[in-house]
């Protein structure tokens, strides 16, 4: 039984789909002005881990994303600076250029995560007329209002306004940020559609029945999965830092639009941290996937770090903490190098019941909204249980790494490059032409003492890590 929890009640509950054996699931893609830190790649982690979940309980997931290419402010509440124009300014790039740019160095850092791509990747550009229309809808109906030249939803027409959030329980003055804005009626009002931009030369502007303009950030979220996953679904995925105000806004919009309840189950994963709190693009020196792989990490080291907290628990990243994972991933493959070496990988499809008590504990926790950290402990309580065959330690770790994603029986062996090390593997293969066998030996021992094993082959004699 997955059981899967749900922002909208604060509580974790059976997870049902409105068609048998189906989910339709969108998830908040990136807005393309910049590369994406480690912080925002946790959060697509943990929407593949629950569409690898979904897929292992047998189910079917239409997967939606949207990519941010329209430039939204600076600050979720329709202030600060358009994101777009700054980096277009900064790195003297067309807008155009720079979104395609960084949607490619995106889809490229997931994959190296292994991270899978969505069935449907919408780009916010391409569907301007379908946010027009879904703003016209809304003033047909009475929730719109025009104030120096743009467009407001006026949440006071919607009585359920922030029941996400619970800000339905407030006065709600968490808009007062927002204030400054005098056109608005009320503080927690958000445009829809502007016309009278802050910015000189805007360059993503598009004609509409209220002027030329661009739509509001919080737009493009809904009027994309109206059209591609219809006017309810089963889940809607994003950031914690999404509840309050774009998400709750996405609601009011879709819901006064459509009068049905627009999505029936909610997941936000939290942040990551470091020592000064929530990553971010707007704080200098924020940390790539790159980086960790120009500091010598591998991207699947960081995937096993995510997989060590509970996607709603914040996150602290440190190097040391990435040491660590490093080092249990390496740890990890070594023992299951060493299983392969006694069993085909081609008999892993088979479970014995040693092994199958493994594989029922990791599903229970995976299935417990997404237990990644118990999953991990039920791997390594695996791969130490002696009275488990490797053939079946094998077969349960295939079963498993659908989910984990660690590439855990494609290993990649380490070949030594140490100058020192390496005139010892030359002088090992003399002593063996001179059939000195002794000395030979002597050499090969020292060698597994720091850590290397010989491997002979017909093209010669390499060290791999063992």
């Amino acid at each position: 039984m997955l059981k899967l929890y749900n922002t909208l009640g604060r509580e974790v509950t059976e997870f049902q789909s409105i068609k048998e054996n189906s989910v339709s699931l969108y998830c908040c893609g990136p807005t393309v002005y910049n590369f994406a830190h480690i912080g925002n790649l946790r959060t697509y982690f943990f929407e593949d881990i629950l569409i690898k979940t979904l897929n292992y309980n047998n189910f079917h997931v239409k997967h939606c994303m949207n990519i941010t290419d329209v430039g939204h402010l600076t600050d979720d509440g329709d202030d600060g600076e358009d994101k777009m124009i700054k980096a277009s300014r900064d790195k003297g790039m067309d807008v155009y250029d720079i979104a395609k740019f960084f949607e490619k160095a995106f889809f490229e850092d997931t994959k190296s995560l292994n991270i899978s791509r969505p069935d449907i990747v919408c780009r916010a550009t391409k569907h301007i007329g379908d946010m027009i229309k879904l703003v016209k809808g809304l003033e047909d109906k009475g929730f719109t209002y025009v104030s120096n030249g743009n467009v407001y939803f006026d949440t006071s027409k919607f009585p359920a306004y922030g029941s996400m959030a619970g800000l339905e329980k407030q006065d709600l003055n968490y808009g007062a940020s927002t204030a400054l804005d005098s056109a608005k009626k009320n503080p927690q009002d958000f445009v829809l559609w502007f016309t009278n931009s802050k910015f000189e030369n805007q360059a993503m502007q598009w004609n509409s029945p209220w002027g030329k303009g661009y739509p509001g950030w919080h737009l493009e979220c809904s009027a994309m999965s109206l059209k591609y996953l219809g006017d309810t679904f089963d889940i809607h995925c994003g950031g914690v830092d999404h509840v309050n105000i774009h998400h709750t806004n996405e609601i009011a919009q879709t819901e006064a639009y459509t009068g049905k309840k627009w999505v029936n189950r909610w997941l936000h994963g939290e942040f990551l941290v470091n020592k000064t709190g929530k990553m971010s693009k707007s704080k200098d020196g924020f940390l790539t996937l790159q980086t960790l792989v120009d500091k010598g990490y591998k991207p699947l080291d960081y995937r096993y770090f995510l997989l060590g907290a509970h996607y709603r628990t914040q996150l602290t990243f440190s190097w040391e903490s990435l040491d660590g994972a490093k080092s249990a991933l390496k740890s990890i493959r070594n023992k299951i190098s060493l299983l392969l070496e006694k069993d085909d990988i081609g008999l892993i499809e088979s479970i014995g019941d040693s092994g199958k008590k493994y594989l029922d504990n990791f599903v229970t926790h995976i299935n417990e909204d997404l237990n990644t950290p118990r999953c991990l402990a039920d791997l390594w309580d695996l791969l130490k249980d002696k009275s488990v065959p490797a053939c079946d330690k094998l077969a349960v770790i295939n079963q498993m790494d659908k989910i984990l994603s660690l590439d855990l029986l494609t290993l990649e062996k380490e070949i030594c490059t140490d100058k020192r090390l390496l005139k010892l593997l030359e002088n090992r293969n003399e002593a063996r032409l001179n059939k000195d066998y002794a000395l030979s030996d002597k050499i090969r021992d020292e060698l597994l003492e720091e850590g290397w094993v010989v491997k002979d082959s017909g093209n010669g004699s390499v060290l791999e890590r063992v």
